[in-house]
């Protein structure tokens, strides 16, 4: 199940919370009783065998593929 990062703007705590997709635009409360939270934009990771190598010259960018004259 997704994980949403929140900042609670009274305390200014912030938290996570763990919901499905369909919710994910609800609004949360704050572990300590308050109501007034944002949800915050989250950065995703992507890795693993199937990501694609960093291009370089090695790959065949600019430099490596003859352009740059």
């Amino acid at each position: 199940m997704p994980r949403y990062d929140f900042r609670c703007r009274e305390c200014g705590s912030t938290f996570e919370v763990s919901r499905p997709m369909a919710d994910a635009s609800e609004p949360a409360r704050c572990p300590d009783g308050h109501g007034d939270t944002v949800k915050l934009l989250s950065t995703v990771a992507v890795g693993g065998r199937g990501s694609a190598p960093a291009p370089g010259p090695a790959a065949g960018g600019c430099c490596g593929g003859g352009c740059c004259g």
